[in-house]
């Protein structure tokens, strides 16, 4: 065996032992709770104290969290249950002229010295700045296979030619690239149904999981969209303000991992969160 050899077979060992952290070893799914709002105007309500928002995720059962570089210190927790890390490298804000135009903002590397047990990326296919963007996925891809980190990345369709953001096809396009490009697993928007959504799986030769996107209007709506996902092959779930804002974060989380996890349907978890 050569050295080059060698190497790549220890890097793709240790980047499946870093998978392993942020998803369930016997569902083989993961369930993602992204703290990363607070580049929105704010601080954003759910995610001022971070800590405390990590601690009620994690009890509830999510796998792992997603945050900027610079809330790791206030989001680490010495004590309760344990919980995968997310360090996210891109960033753009609400008051930008052009909000979907992300830049990398750290590292794989400082990524690494943080703890973190996957990086992710957020790519707007579509957008004005659909090519350098592209250019920061491919580069931490590289960095992300020679270290052995693993990689998600977040592929939206977003931009003036985008005139629907949950077309199965533009979603299938973006899940698509982010897999040739290098990515781990995809996070995506959900098509709306799921014989849609298993075209887009179909198409993507890596795990996807959905985005939860915009607060929604009841719990039942979301738990649905969730067991839609998870009948039409996604590999699990990031679920952001859906769960920080909800009025108990333990029991939203606890109830989408019944789903994620367990193949419970949205009846039998909705009927749980209400007791």
């Amino acid at each position: 065996m050569t050295h080059t050899s060698t190497v790549s077979t220890m890097m793709t060992i240790g980047k499946r032992i870093r998978i392993e952290r942020i998803k369930d070893r016997k569902s083989g799914n993961s369930l993602i709770i992204p703290l990363d709002h607070g580049i929105s105007i704010g601080p954003v309500e759910g995610i001022t104290d971070l800590a405390d928002t990590v601690e009620k995720v994690a009890e509830g059962g999510a796998n792992a969290v997603l945050m900027q570089k610079g809330m790791v210190p206030y989001g680490h927790r010495g004590y309760g249950k344990d919980i995968g890390l997310i360090v996210h490298m891109s960033a753009s804000t609400s008051l930008s002229p052009d909000p979907n135009n992300k830049v990398q903002v750290c590292t794989v590397e400082e990524c690494m010295k943080m703890g973190a047990d996957a990086v992710s990326v957020h790519i707007n296919v579509g957008s004005d700045t659909e090519s350098a963007q592209l250019g920061i996925l491919g580069s931490v891809a590289e960095r992300c296979a020679f270290w052995g980190i693993p990689l998600i990345a977040m592929m939206y369709p977003r931009g003036s030619s985008i005139k629907n953001q949950h077309d199965p096809l533009v979603v299938a396009h973006a899940a698509r690239v982010g897999a040739e490009l290098g990515a781990d697993i995809i996070k995506t928007n959900y098509t709306g149904d799921p014989d849609s959504f298993k075209q887009v799986v179909k198409g993507c030769p890596v795990p996807i999981i959905i985005a939860g996107g915009p607060k929604m209007g009841s719990d039942i709506e979301l738990l649905e969209m969730i067991e839609g996902a998870m009948s039409a092959g996604a590999k699990g779930a990031a679920i952001g303000r859906n769960v920080f804002q909800h009025k108990s974060p333990t029991h939203i989380t606890r109830a989408i991992s019944r789903i994620v996890h367990e193949k419970w349907t949205a009846s039998e978890a909705f009927e749980e969160l209400k007791r």
